[in-house]
């Protein structure tokens, strides 16, 4: 102890703490990518944050194959056509597991140069000889190898190596990827055995440790139309590391045995797959623009982000009858949907999001996750209710996490209460929510908690519903003849 004489100013943590808002709509997706055409590949079972198309093309490529390369799809849409960002993105696609060895494949030469066509070639695996018994030739001596525009590899040699003029032909051999050896097993995955990593949609609970971001959208486009995999993607988002809260995005099939290819047929397929969930949406069916065909979950991943953003990050906002980027409705054998608003509320009520064309275009229509009919509860069916619920919860936990194992004194009781009451009345200032509060209650909190470390807040919060329906009554009020006599 020093002797004191004098003013000595010292501080107390401040009593309100200012909320850490979660990311409302972060969309983590998985699925398969063209690795042979990235220039720095992410490789299989690697989550990457990407904030720009340039970003995401470099980590895993691009391809207009979207049947075999899925991630493709979402990465053309999320950036090019709803220009929003980030996306996390997961690659199944394994070139150490998923692949076929090409041995003494012959190339014609011809204008000087040799091309591989149609084939995901490793270019790192390629080897390049005159004949079947000869040495393999240098890259980089005897020749330079690449991708051309039309994602062909193009073999051009090089003045002064082994190629002779003359050569009219080329034996190459080397491995190439093979999509079509992913399973949803692969999508699903779990944690590998050999070396104990998590694989597949395990992933996500590796997004908040590694970005720091929290996920707000799971989905799989071309995948989850499996039962399997939506089960799991709803699985996951309902708990993420324990504490977030994610909303999943699947879809119902629309060609194939079985599979949902008229309208009447959805509602269903969604009941008997069990694609009944609060935190899951489903939708039927696909989109198209100018010949390019999407999956319906993933222009409404686009249209959640595109809707937050235009509302601070805060999903109080139904995504339904906001714009889509498509010009029409199809199955994904292409043949054409149309529905008038009767039948696309059918799906509606039957807790299916879909695509309407009425007034205003293309746009996505549907306010019910796919919890509904099978539950009322607000919270649980209406889809910008549950996404507020989500976001809330999320959004308290990263707030008051710096306040986890300090002591329990009334200060931090009255300070937890007090900060979130304070942000529900700015969220009730700004419409969205409808009210909101904070309460301590006694009852919840018996002693034998207290003395084990626990103790309970009570949040009560209206996110306001979706104006779905609109009743507006029109009288002939007889009361206005008496304007022909003034």
């Amino acid at each position: 102890m020093t002797y004191k004489h004098g003013i000595y100013p010292s501080e107390v943590p401040t009593s309100v703490i200012p909320p850490i808002e979660a990311e409302s709509g972060l969309p983590v997706v998985f699925g398969t990518a063209p690795l042979h055409l990235a220039s720095a590949s992410a490789g299989a079972n690697n989550p990457v944050l990407a904030y720009t198309y340039a970003e995401a093309v470099a980590a895993f490529g691009y391809s207009d194959d979207w049947k075999n390369y899925t991630l493709c799809e979402f990465i053309y849409s999320h950036f090019s056509l709803f220009n929003v960002a980030p996306v996390v993105l997961v690659n199944v696609l394994d070139p150490n597991v998923h692949k076929e060895a090409i041995t003494n494949q012959t190339v014609e030469i011809t204008q000087d140069t040799a091309i591989i066509t149609s084939a995901p070639v490793l270019l790192d695996t390629l080897e390049v000889k005159l004949a079947e018994a000869g040495q393999p030739l240098v890259k980089g001596t005897d020749y330079v190898a690449g991708y051309n525009d039309d994602r062909n590899v193009v073999i051009t040699p090089i003045n002064g190596g082994a190629i002779s003029n003359e050569q009219t032909s080329l034996i190459v051999s080397y491995t190439k990827l093979k999509p079509d050896m992913v399973s949803k097993d692969d999508i699903v995955g779990g944690i590998d055995s050999t070396t104990g990593e998590p694989e597949g949609l395990e992933l996500v609970a590796k997004v908040y440790p590694l970005f720091q971001l929290v996920p707000g959208q799971v989905l799989a486009p071309g995948w989850s139309t499996d039962p399997l995999v939506a089960a799991v993607l709803h699985a996951k988002a309902g708990s993420i590391n324990g504490v977030f809260h994610a909303t999943a995005i699947a879809d119902i099939p629309t060609t194939g045995a079985g599979a949902a290819t008229q309208y009447t047929q959805a509602p269903a397929w969604k009941t008997n797959n069990n694609y009944v969930n609060k935190q899951l949406i489903v939708c039927w069916p696909k989109v198209a623009l100018s010949g390019k065909t999407f999956h319906l979950s993933t222009q409404l991943a686009g249209i959640c982000c595109q809707t937050d953003a235009d509302n601070d990050d805060i999903p109080y906002m139904s995504p339904s009858n906001k714009s889509l980027q498509a010009n029409g409705a199809v199955t994904a054998d292409g043949k054409k949907v149309y529905l008038d608003l009767t039948q696309a509320n059918y799906l509606n009520g039957q807790g299916i999001v879909t695509a309407l064309n009425f007034i205003g275009g293309w746009r996505l229509w549907g306010n019910r996750t796919s919890a509904y009919p099978g539950s009322s509860d607000i919270k649980d069916t209406f889809i910008p209710v549950r996404r507020m619920f989500n976001w809330i919860a999320n959004t308290l936990v990263l707030t008051h996490w710096q306040k986890v194992d300090a002591p329990i004194t009334r200060r931090l009781v009255e300070t937890l209460v007090d900060s979130a009451n304070i942000w529900f009345n700015g969220l009730a200032a700004r419409e969205m929510i409808l009210g909101g509060r904070v309460e301590f209650l006694e009852e919840e909190n018996p002693k034998t908690d207290l003395l084990n470390g626990v103790f309970r807040l009570h949040y009560y919060v209206a996110p306001p519903p979706p104006a779905e329906d609109i009743e507006e009554v029109i009288e002939y009020d007889v009361s206005y003849f008496n304007t022909l006599f003034d």
